[in-house]
């Protein structure tokens, strides 16, 4: 029990963050973005890292002021209702159930590579598999499992940059007649080769590798003390992230030509590949199984979590709700979808992947765009920071600069060939999740108006704070909602008869 009381420490929930973030949309989506944006990629992911920073900092805003709400979904039914939340959790689960079934999908063919005759069905459910029931540890458990791969893949791209150092400073030179590594590789490269849309257009895979930090709000009831816990890790997070990121990416530019960059091939691979380190191809491919594996085995934590999270309000039906900490139900219930989505995957052309990314995208945009506007929403009703400490600077002006940013991003998406039938999927799950919101509440009143009216005078009340009136007065007992754990009728289920 004290080990619960304890609860996650700031490494643990930064580990637990960074191997939700750092997974294949880094090590492979990036060269779309490479081969869309050439050098001026830099400047993307700058943009990227700034709107992080501003939804991160709104998010532990909230997170401090609400530590109970347990998923950011919370957030918009605050401030928008009921039926915001109910949409932008599913749409959420929804897109990330895709993305990770396309995850899945890319380590079967990582896999494919050593053990050729195992099927990529076979070998993609046995991944999900062995990742779902690995969530049923608990947070605990997981994030210290998260805390080895997450270390790998950051020691990874650590030693990428230092190789990269190395070839800068003369260490060795390019071969087969290419331009030494450093500045001469930039000065042979048009910076921006697909203009100013090309930098908006590969901004959803950008974002989309900077996204998984959101399971940080979600893991406000796993710590002891969100308030100090909580922005410790986020700071933690976008430093470290921003930061690796950019140096990264800088390292590539300086070892290889976009042009030279193939977007089916991790493009650390073919920059290591061009200065005679071929042989680190296997050891990249380790690198790339364990940080899709790590981003699987977050991501499934955060389904789970957030399936709880709409549990809790009703937004699911009775048997998907968990009565302990742990949400096995939810990982369950998740884990099985993405093997119907590993399903989808192998029966739709090759280029599924990317509409199950660029899917998975949108409905990421979509929730950054509702956690910008519930923070912006709830500050206005609340007259002020939520935290002085925490608060969002620049309010309202960096409230309106990021929605405003992750709106153009998401008209932009087609911007690149492949996305535009993710926006068009992401429209959907948000029409089709909000249309069901619609119809199973107008179900409901539907039943509740259909149910006989039962008075009662109000000296029969056992509410005597209700009876203010004549002793004649009579009040109207309406159920409005289900109540669950109790038998007892609440001063909420009455209402005076009009």
């Amino acid at each position: 029990m004290e080990r619960n009381r304890k609860g996650l420490s700031v490494w643990q929930l930064t580990m637990l963050a960074l191997g939700t973030v750092v997974g294949g949309s880094f090590f492979l989506g990036s060269s779309i973005v490479i081969r869309s944006a050439g050098p001026s990629a830099l400047i993307a992911f700058v943009i990227g890292g700034i709107l992080v920073y501003f939804i991160l900092t709104a998010m532990s805003e909230m997170t401090v002021a609400y530590p109970k709400s347990s998923s950011f979904r919370s957030y918009a039914e605050q401030a928008f209702g009921k039926g915001a939340g109910f949409t932008v959790g599913w749409v959420y689960w929804m897109g990330i159930v895709l993305a990770m079934s396309s995850e899945a999908i890319a380590v079967s063919i990582l896999f494919r590579g050593w053990f050729p005759g195992i099927s990529l069905p076979l070998l993609g459910s046995i991944i999900i598999v062995s990742v779902t029931l690995l969530n049923l540890l608990g947070a605990e458990r997981l994030s210290k499992v998260e805390s080895v791969l997450a270390m790998f893949k950051l020691l990874a791209i650590a030693a990428f940059i230092l190789i990269a150092i190395g070839f800068v400073v003369g260490f060795g030179t390019g071969g087969g007649g290419t331009p030494n590594a450093g500045l001469d590789v930039l000065r042979s490269e048009n910076w921006i080769p697909g203009g100013l849309s090309g930098i908006a257009g590969s901004m959803l895979i950008v974002m989309f590798s900077y996204s998984g930090f959101e399971v940080l709000g979600q893991t406000a009831s796993e710590t002891a003390d969100p308030a100090k816990t909580i922005p410790k890790a986020i700071r933690y997070t976008t430093v470290l992230l921003v930061g690796l990121y950019l140096a990264a990416m800088a390292s590539l530019f300086l070892l290889i030509p976009y042009s030279m960059v193939s977007v089916e091939v991790s493009p650390f691979v073919s920059a290591l590949s061009l200065y005679g380190l071929g042989w680190t191809g296997s050891a990249m491919n380790i690198v790339l199984i364990s940080a899709v594996l790590s981003t699987m085995l977050a991501s499934v934590f955060g389904l789970g979590q957030m399936l709880h999270s709409l549990a809790k309000e009703g937004h699911t039906p009775v048997w998907m709700k968990d009565r302990t900490d742990i949400p096995y139900r939810g990982i369950l219930v998740s884990g099985g979808s993405m093997l119907a989505g590993l399903g989808l995957g192998m029966l739709l052309p090759s280029g599924v992947y990317l509409f199950l990314v660029s899917s998975g995208g949108f409905s990421i945009m979509f929730t950054y765009t509702i956690i910008m506007a519930s923070h912006y929403r709830l500050r206005k009703k609340h007259g002020g920071p939520f935290s002085q400490q925490h608060g969002l600077r620049g309010f309202p002006y960096t409230s309106w600069l990021t929605i405003g940013s992750l709106i153009a991003i998401i008209v932009s998406m087609p911007l690149i060939p492949g996305q535009g039938g993710g926006l068009v999927a992401g429209i959907l799950f948000v029409i089709v999740f909000a249309g069901l919101y619609t119809v199973v509440k107008f179900r409901k009143r539907s039943v509740i108006s259909a149910k006989p009216i039962v008075r009662v005078p109000a000296r029969m009340s056992p509410f005597s704070g209700l009876a203010q009136t004549e002793v004649s007065e009579e009040l109207t007992i309406g159920v409005h909602e289900e109540v669950t754990n109790s038998k007892e009728l609440n001063a909420n289920d009455l209402e005076p008869r009009k």
